[in-house]
């Protein structure tokens, strides 16, 4: 079918990769990092142009027929024409949190807005972050005129800054202002969070191509990091992917969008025309780095080691996580809790493992919002560096119950562009049917099966249930 390349443009690098259209094979690979000063809340979005173009330097994009667009979520407000009106709002800003609860509170409640989007506000939202425009910068909020998010933006520019602008299902479910379920844009939302209308990008399907620029060269629809990352890995029905960074995420594919008005699932739709309900929680890995620090170890392969010098239970010991609040359950301004605690307990590799328990059994709960809403995991895909752990690998499949498949690294955000590209071209070829991605070669993975090991992880959950619950009671009511 040819060949096709996949950028992903996150919040501190570009990464290129071209790739094989039928199989999926890497051929060649780009990289840049992005200048010091696009890390940050507020990035003019050229910054992004630069690094790509960096990335693709040494002639790394000849031959390639079509190229697919990851990025990082964020708000570029474009004025009359089609200028910022401001720098692009990108990355983990808080700066909007008050607004997103304005927001709440003026369209009626977490309910409300799940029933109406899918999802409740959050400050990252860009519809939590229109709303902080027009309250703090109401000079700049004026003169917005259409809103792109990265993605979009990078994809209009590559096609020369066509008049049409568009985006995907996928970046859509993530504004706060379009819904997965219907399919449709919510412009009033716009307007009560930025206070007056704004052109909006018209929603592509998952096969189909943004355009074409003048050379031929053909731009598909791009998408978010989150859906293009779900595409790179290949998940399906039955799939669930957890993330371990800082905080930490949960996500599974899904046949319908999921209204949630307690607000811990955010309804987002894919890139393949499925959805993926997405569970946060506010601490993960800060968790095993707090623990780390307490205990003077100097670095995670260190905790795990002294971990693994406890047994399963940490000898009766149980570290609820919530350090930074939780989002899962809702309890903003609660603290972390270590209980259990005796004089045989009182050792530091009871600590460590506790820990590593407490991170898991927090996920296990996460997992646990999506089952109850009827969705289906049979497999749990677990990303992130801490992911090759010995303390994480031995105990995450019997705490999930489920087996767990630890990938291999590589940059799937950008591996899953290539293949909406390769999709994208196929459609246009008459040779993929629009309904199904190329069927790329699965990624390469360690198999971890929960085993033996199953009544001991049901054992942990039960310890670290019913230690939240005596603490909290009702949380997940």
């Amino acid at each position: 079918m040819g060949i096709v390349a996949g950028l992903d443009s996150s919040s501190a690098f570009t990464q290129i990769v071209v790739c094989d259209a039928d199989t999926g094979a890497v051929l060649r690979q780009g990289y840049a990092p992005h200048p010091v000063d696009a890390k940050a809340g507020d990035v003019d979005p050229q910054a992004w142009l630069l690094s790509l173009g960096e990335a693709a330097g040494g002639g790394l994009l000849e031959g390639v027929q079509a190229i697919g667009v990851s990025a990082q979520q964020g708000l570029i407000p474009l004025d009359q024409g089609g200028a910022p009106a401001r720098p692009a709002l990108v990355g983990g800003d808080k700066r909007a949190q008050v607004a997103a609860a304005d927001l709440i509170d003026a369209l009626g409640g977490r309910q409300a807005w799940a029933e109406a989007v899918g999802s409740v506000p959050q400050a990252n939202h860009p519809v939590a972050r229109l709303r902080w425009l027009a309250q703090s910068e109401p000079e700049a909020a004026h003169r917005v005129a259409t809103l792109l998010q990265p993605h979009d933006w990078l994809v209009w520019q590559l096609l020369g800054r066509p008049h049409r602008r568009t985006t995907d299902r996928g970046g859509a479910s993530g504004t706060g202002y379009w819904s997965a379920g219907t399919g449709a844009y919510r412009p009033d939302l716009v307007e009560l969070a930025l206070g007056h209308q704004c052109l909006l990008p018209e929603v592509l399907g998952p096969a189909e191509a943004a355009g074409t620029t003048p050379e031929g060269l053909l731009i598909s629809a791009g998408t978010g990091e989150t859906m293009a990352a779900a595409l790179g890995l290949g998940v399906a029905p039955g799939d669930a992917v957890i993330s371990l960074g800082a905080s930490g995420s949960v996500m599974a594919v899904h046949h319908e969008a999921l209204a949630d008005p307690s607000g811990m699932i955010t309804s987002y739709a894919d890139a393949t025309g499925m959805h993926l309900p997405v569970v946060h929680t506010l601490n993960a890995v800060r968790a095993l780095r707090g623990t780390a620090e307490l205990l003077g170890v100097d670095d995670l392969e260190s905790l795990s080691d002294l971990a693994m010098k406890s047994t399963p239970g940490a000898c009766g010991l149980v570290l609820l996580p919530y350090l930074e609040g939780e989002r899962t359950p809702r309890l903003p301004h609660t603290a972390g809790t270590l209980s259990g605690l005796r004089r045989e307990s009182m050792k530091p590799e009871h600590l460590a493992r506790a820990a590593f328990e407490g991170m898991l059994c927090s996920l296990a709960d996460a997992l646990d919002v999506l089952r109850g809403r009827g969705v289906e995991v049979r497999r749990v895909f677990l990303l992130g560096a801490s992911a090759a752990l010995p303390a994480i690998r031995a105990a995450a499949p019997a705490i999930f119950g489920a087996q767990v498949l630890v990938p291999q690294p590589a940059d799937y955000a950008a591996l899953g562009a290539a293949r909406q590209a390769a999709w994208a071209l196929g459609v246009s070829q008459g040779t993929l049917s629009p309904t199904s991605p190329p069927p790329w070669r699965d990624a390469a993975v360690q198999v971890l099966e929960p085993g033996d090991d199953l009544p001991v992880g049901q054992a942990i959950r039960q310890q670290y249930t019913a230690t939240r619950d005596q603490l909290h009671p009702g949380a997940f009511l």
